[in-house]
């Protein structure tokens, strides 16, 4: 398990990350989201060792890590770090030799990455003469060209077209499989689909941290109700719960006092109701409540 324990660090007098603990679970997916300067990145570098903490720790399996357990960990920074001359295939090759792969093995796994991306065909293309997403995908290979033990990725998905996106999961799954999975990004809708745990952050300090079911389950229940052949405006007068929003026959209402079977009774004792269901909270809610 790869873990912070009080992590901090502070520039000067601003600190702008205080005390941050996070799990990051094996076979788990854990996705890290927050605004612009919420200390996302300053996080990522100090878990990776490329900054200095102030203070706390980063653990492996509840040891102080380590500089080679730091070398096994893929890492994909923000800001993209690969040679732009450089032949794709060929600069994929020299850092997997730096991770110590035979330049056999290099060759083969990294053909393997650029096939999977549909890039096999242009292994010898410099790097620049790919568009934004193509690069993109040359940057997650990197980052996996070594077969890590962790992954750290700043913001892998943006800038990517839906069919990217949906590959390069597919290859993260693939490749993650058992081992700890840690990702930032500002697409909430991919967070969530994607996503087993979650840690959301706001002016450098954990806001709510846990599973999504479990996050998901804080707020009020919220039920969406529809009814038939009758406009569902009179439900703001019922006592008990909060009307999120009325379209016609349809309302969305959070439980504020009141049972839900109690809440079915009320109604159908004025109209017929066509569906009664729970609705989950989004992650988009969520994250506006405690961001």
């Amino acid at each position: 398990m790869l873990q912070t324990r009080g992590l901090t660090r502070a520039f000067s007098r601003r600190t702008v990350v205080d005390g941050i603990d996070i799990d990051v679970v094996p076979g788990r997916v854990t996705g890290f989201v927050g605004a612009n300067g919420a200390g996302k990145t300053t996080t990522m570098r100090m878990i990776l060792g490329v900054l200095a903490a102030t203070s706390g720790d980063v653990l492996w399996d509840g040891l102080p890590i380590s500089v080679a357990q730091r070398r096994r960990i893929g890492y994909m920074p923000e800001e993209r770090g690969l040679y732009p001359r450089m032949p794709i295939a060929e600069q994929l090759v020299f850092l997997a030799r730096l991770y110590g792969l035979t330049t056999e093995d290099a060759r083969a796994r990294a053909l393997d990455l650029l096939e999977h991306f549909g890039l096999a065909d242009r292994k010898d293309d410099l790097l620049d003469s790919l568009s934004l997403g193509n690069q993109q995908r040359v940057q997650i290979a990197a980052s996996l060209i070594h077969r890590p033990d962790a992954l750290v990725l700043d913001e892998p998905f943006s800038g990517l077209d839906p069919l990217a996106v949906d590959a390069m999961t597919d290859l993260l799954l693939r490749e993650a499989g058992d081992k700890p999975l840690l990702f930032s990004s500002h697409q909430l809708d991919l967070v969530e689909r994607l996503c087993d745990d979650l840690v959301i952050l706001s002016a450098g300090r954990v806001v709510a941290a846990g599973s999504v079911e479990e996050l998901r389950g804080q707020g009020p229940e919220r039920f969406r109700v529809v009814l038939e052949d009758d406009d569902a405006a009179w439900l703001r007068d019922l006592r008990g719960i909060a009307v999120r929003d009325v379209d016609g026959s349809t309302a969305l209402v959070d439980l504020d006092g009141v049972a839900a079977p109690e809440l079915l009774a009320s109604i159908t004792e004025r109209s017929r109701v066509g569906e009664f269901a729970r609705v989950h909270q989004p992650l988009s809610d969520i994250y506006r409540e405690v961001a």
